[in-house]
């Protein structure tokens, strides 16, 4: 059992069962209907959102347990979401397949975390759109959550880098309050954008 497994093993959703605040926001720029992938997904509360909005849904997280829940959640919803149990820095999406991408609070180090960005990107189909919100550094001197490693943090410069070839419509770093479940609660300080594949 991973520590992804551990930290779900409960019965407790400990980032909620609600949507992420900034996909809610933005989901509608999704083709409607669209095919969507959900990038370390965990328990499944923003997919099972996705899914009764008419998306067809992948949901992709190294936890299983995780996972499972999210079935659990998709079940209790009265819908379907596909699964996967698959190590991020190894996994490989299809090119250009989806319509959007997912990418809430998925934090990696530095040897991973741009391949994991540029396969991202890469999965998207045209006017296809990345919703991504993730911590800053700045979100070591917060309770809310995140991790402890600074180099597993973001910031505006990096996000851009990571995703060179997209058209960032907004992309900006921001206080906000957070209020995800018991593990995500407070002010915290994030990096949040949306990115579209013009070509």
């Amino acid at each position: 059992m991973n520590g992804w497994d551990e930290r779900f093993a409960g019965e407790e959703y400990v980032y909620g069962t609600d949507p992420n605040r900034w996909l809610v926001a933005h989901a509608d720029q999704f083709r409607p209907g669209g095919r969507v992938l959900c990038l370390g997904e965990g328990e499944g509360r923003n997919a099972v959102w996705l899914a009764k909005r008419g998306f067809v849904v992948e949901a992709v997280d190294a936890s299983a347990v995780g996972l499972a829940k999210a079935r659990q959640l998709a079940a209790r919803g009265g819908v379907w979401i596909d699964t996967l149990v698959a190590d991020l820095g190894a996994y490989e999406p299809a090119e250009g397949r989806y319509d959007g991408v997912v990418l809430i609070f998925v934090h990696f180090p530095p040897s991973v975390r741009s391949l994991v960005h540029s396969r991202a990107a890469a999965a998207l189909a045209r006017d296809g759109i990345i919703v991504f919100e993730a911590f800053t550094r700045k979100q070591l001197s917060n309770s809310s959550g995140g991790p402890k490693q600074a180099n597993m943090l973001y910031d505006e410069e990096m996000v851009r880098c990571d995703f060179a070839g997209l058209e960032w419509e907004v992309l900006r770093e921001e206080e906000i309050d957070l209020d995800e479940g018991s593990l995500h609660r407070g002010r915290a300080a994030v990096v949040r954008g949306i990115a579209r594949r013009r070509s």
